[in-house]
């Protein structure tokens, strides 16, 4: 009975917690989507959705900015029978969900002051208009420097690239990251698509790289920087940031 009712107390005080002063989180995705040999990427929705719901569930005020603004591209294999998840089918059954990733702020107008914790999604559209985006490093900077989380899964870390401390050195030197690794974009057949290997450069930029197994689900917290693997370590990733939060 003792152990019941400290559960149902902590549970209660949780949700007190997140009903009383409700929590800002920004949600940058890519807005990529046109590949050289003709081929279309983007968002990978799993990445999005998975977290996009469980934060959503906890009463956490999201709001959705992208490089351009608009309409959010998703990558249409992320979409097939092979890749959709349960949070996935939920959310093209979700209208008004879909209306957010369709009218994104533009990142140019977001304020890194009015929110607790910024979270990037993958797929691999980040690769190419998250690396150089200034307003995306200044952002990244912004939250890390103010105390807040900064959260990436699988492709998303690519925003890590070009971002540095107060020192001058890379944000990631010495820090313990995850990321798509090299050997799951083998298997994925993409290693000639992308503009280079996250993996490798995650560690050229001084971080301690850790992987789980391919394709399982694996996330690490490094303070305030918390980092995903694949497509399946998005739950894990949403779950440490409202951990944090």
């Amino acid at each position: 009975m003792k152990v019941a009712y400290v559960m149902a107390l902590l549970a209660l005080i949780t949700h007190q917690a997140f009903s009383q002063s409700p929590k800002k989180v920004l949600i940058v995705v890519t807005s990529f989507s046109d590949l050289k040999d003709g081929g279309k990427t983007g968002l990978w929705l799993e990445e999005f959705t998975t977290p996009y719901y469980l934060l959503t569930e906890k009463g956490v005020q999201l709001t959705i900015a992208s490089p351009k603004g608009g309409k959010a591209p998703i990558d249409p294999r992320s979409t097939s029978d092979n890749f959709l998840t349960p949070s996935a089918k939920k959310f093209l059954g979700d209208a008004a969900a879909q209306e957010r990733l369709n009218n994104t702020v533009a990142l140019s107008t977001v304020n890194a002051k009015d929110y607790d914790a910024i979270f990037y999604p993958g797929g691999h559209g980040p690769m190419w208009d998250l690396p150089q985006n200034a307003y995306s490093i200044k952002l990244i900077q912004s939250f890390y420097e103010a105390g807040k989380p900064v959260a990436l899964v699988c492709h998303a870390p690519a925003a890590l690239k070009n971002v540095k401390d107060k020192k001058g050195e890379y944000l990631i030197k010495g820090k313990t990251v995850a990321g798509f690794t090299n050997s799951e974009e083998q298997a994925a057949q993409t290693v000639g698509i992308v503009p280079f290997l996250l993996e490798d450069m995650l560690k050229e930029r001084g971080a301690k790289y850790e992987k789980g197994a391919d394709w399982s689900a694996f996330a690490v917290q490094d303070g305030l920087l918390i980092t995903g693997q694949n497509p399946a370590s998005a739950q894990l990733v949403a779950e440490k940031l409202i951990k944090v939060l």
